[in-house]
């Protein structure tokens, strides 16, 4: 049987996981809507803050508020980040096969095997969320995400990733001027070593991750060539909004931090990408929400021999 329909698929750090900074506000009734709003079939989550708790209750409020998907998250680590990641799926259209988590000195990563049902083909479903305070990590977490492609597997990733897209003559926003950024810690979270010996923004993870057609840019695909080439004839161009902050103003101008990333037979098989940074999502976060629609049928082709 042919799968045929649209494949919905959302990437968003929920800043707190919905509960604010002061102790008092609940944004998680809020994000629950805006996620039930969009009919996801894969949700990749980021910062879910205290989901773990109490028998993972968080978790399964959350999944069970957006749709009755199935959700799965790593496990937090004392002396680590208690952020972890996660993904949810939905199980009328996924059957599980295997779920990995990839140990890392800060954060997990979190790797789902799946496969559509009805079809044989396996699918690749890893949140990550690189470290916000070393770039060489950054890198070695990056060059991680890299092995699940390997074997011609199909993999996409929803990330946030704490660096800077590396085609930046494509970009629709400029880096950051560092001279200008008022808060000196994230200049040496995000900055390394330059060829004359000053600081440049970090944009290894992206070249490491699609400087050579490992895993392409799903914003920069649709925002630079989806309509142009056979395509939608939707305006894209707003896939290349920047996604964070959205909230500080002292750390320059927000920046495209937040990717879903596919291997090429992924890729292939997008129909639209969106940048959502409503002032309802700002309420619930500093981060912008991601979402993909993909057509079915194609996601399920065998890859090419890459």
């Amino acid at each position: 049987m042919a799968l045929t329909g649209e494949l919905r698929v959302v990437c968003w750090n929920v800043e707190r996981n919905g509960r604010g900074r002061n102790g008092t506000e609940d944004n998680r009734p809020l994000f629950h809507r805006i996620l039930r709003s969009l009919r996801p079939h894969i949700v990749f989550r980021q910062e879910l803050w205290r989901a773990w708790h109490d028998g993972k209750a968080d978790l399964y409020d959350e999944a069970r508020a957006i749709g009755g998907l199935m959700p799965f998250m790593t496990r937090p680590r004392e002396g680590r980040s208690l952020k972890p990641v996660g993904v949810m799926i939905d199980l009328d259209l996924f059957e599980m096969v295997r779920e990995t988590e990839h140990d890392l000195p800060w954060k997990a990563i979190l790797d789902l095997t799946v496969r559509p049902k009805g079809s044989n083909k396996k699918l690749h479903l890893a949140s990550a969320h690189l470290c916000h305070f070393d770039p060489d990590m950054r890198a070695t977490e990056a060059r991680r995400l890299t092995t699940l492609a390997d074997r011609r597997r199909s993999v996409m990733i929803g990330m946030d990733a704490n660096s800077y897209p590396h085609r930046t003559d494509l970009e629709a926003v400029a880096l950051p001027d560092w001279t200008q950024v008022k808060d000196r810690v994230h200049y040496q979270h995000r900055t390394i070593p330059g060829p004359n010996g000053e600081r440049v923004s970090d944009t290894r993870p992206s070249e490491i991750l699609t400087g050579n057609g490992i895993y392409v840019d799903l914003g920069l695909h649709a925002g630079t060539d989806l309509g142009q080439h056979g395509g939608t004839d939707l305006d894209q161009h707003g896939a290349l909004a920047p996604t964070a902050s959205l909230k500080r103003l002292d750390q320059g101008p927000p920046q495209r931090i937040d990717w879903i990333l596919g291997t090429p037979d992924i890729a292939r098989a997008l129909i639209r990408f969106e940048v959502v940074a409503t002032e309802k999502v700002k309420q619930v976060s500093d981060h912008a929400l991601l979402f993909a629609v993909f057509d079915l049928a194609t996601l399920c082709e065998p890859a090419p021999t890459r």
